[in-house]
């Protein structure tokens, strides 16, 4: 009879057994370095390396349609199964409480062990909160910071996005497991990910993207990066679980201001009360980093055009004086026609230009914001 290589099973076992974090798995280890009693377990080794009964007992009676599943997953070109004891396993994360004994991967697992941020925010953000997202990774990905953040819609796609646009690597961790995608829609930027970088789970095959999920994930994305990001965020925004746990395990936290009316900004004004370094360039975070970044990759980061050198029109007075009366937080026409003394005609049809060339953004309600040029 065919058997399966021992290892990839008995890797397999662990990723599978309920309640073996790093911590134990590395005592499991050493008691056995071949890990050979997660296959042919012994009751009484097990309870004295005080696993949880729940442990014992799975890896005493294994779930043996789980183990093939995954077993067949790992057959697949890219797909790895990382144990915390392994050298690509990062650092950052094995120090972390609460870590993961085994992490499923799509990609390159070497990318787990640069140096990374983290970047996280709402699900709905505004469309300036989008392009100021998708601007810092772009920046920070191009001198050869590792953005990590996790697939979600909003901020999380932003920040992949704009990695993948300066050919930077990136890290998304998901929520479920690594052999679906969660949003949906996000399936085409998950290849990208893979092929650029690494999808990241702790949940095996076939695990659906439940809720309670999602704050497990967090942890992992906070306990890969040496600091987060937070761009946008509500005041209840899973967002701020990801900036309280990377502060918690001493990790920095940065957060972008916003306006006082737009209510995606107050949960980043909130974790700047209690301590965060507020964000306003990319410098503001290269300078708490403790990370050594290549002195040429940082010459080399693309730089966002200045205001009417992206290929757009030069602005026409009266094209600046609306602009001008437009602040960061959206306006009504009617508000530019009390501000300008324009008439409506024309301020709908420079506001078409403006939104063409990136200067502004509508919002619903037929309102618009002007957009911020990094």
């Amino acid at each position: 009879m065919n058997r399966k290589p021992a290892l990839p099973r008995r890797l397999a076992l662990a990723a599978r057994t309920p309640g073996l974090d790093a911590g134990k798995f590395l005592q499991l280890s050493a008691a056995s370095p071949d890990l050979a009693l997660l296959e042919w377990p012994d009751h009484a080794a097990l309870s004295a390396l005080g696993l949880p009964l729940q442990a014992t007992a799975w890896l005493m009676q294994p779930d043996e349609a789980r183990i093939e599943t995954d077993l067949r997953w790992l057959e697949r070109p890219g797909h790895h199964l990382l144990p915390c004891t392994a050298s690509e396993y990062p650092e950052l994360l094995r120090q972390s409480p609460d870590a993961p004994a085994l992490l499923y991967v799509r990609g390159q697992t070497a990318a787990l062990c640069e140096p990374q941020l983290a970047m996280v925010g709402s699900r709905n953000p505004t469309a300036g909160g989008r392009a100021t997202a998708r601007h810092f990774a772009a920046r920070l990905g191009g001198m050869g910071l590792c953005i990590t953040s996790g697939l979600a819609l909003g901020i999380d796609a932003a920040c992949h996005q704009g990695a993948l646009e300066a050919e930077g690597l990136t890290i998304a961790v998901l929520g479920h497991g690594p052999d679906s995608i969660y949003p949906s829609e996000h399936q085409a930027l998950a290849e990208r990910i893979e092929a650029q970088g690494a999808l990241v789970s702790e949940f095996g095959p076939g695990t659906p993207p439940l809720q309670h999920h999602f704050p497990r994930r967090n942890r992992i994305i906070a306990g890969l990066s040496s600091g987060t990001l937070v761009v946008e965020a509500a005041r209840q925004s899973g967002s701020l679980i990801t900036a309280r746990l990377a502060g918690a395990a001493g990790r920095e936290v940065f957060a972008i201001p916003g306006s006082i009316h737009n209510p995606f900004a107050r949960g980043c004004h909130e974790l700047i009360r209690q301590g965060a370094k507020l964000v306003e360039e990319v410098s503001d975070i290269l300078a708490e980093l403790k990370i050594s970044l290549s002195a040429q990759l940082v010459a080399q980061a693309p730089v966002a055009p200045e205001e009417g050198a992206s290929g757009g029109r030069a602005l026409d007075k009266e094209y600046k004086i609306l602009l001008d009366a437009l602040a960061f937080e959206p306006a009504s026409v009617d508000s530019l026609i009390e501000r300008t003394g324009m008439n409506s005609e024309s301020i709908a049809s420079m506001l078409l230009i403006l939104e063409l060339d990136g200067h502004v953004a509508p919002h619903p309600g037929g309102r618009y914001s002007r957009m911020a040029r990094q």
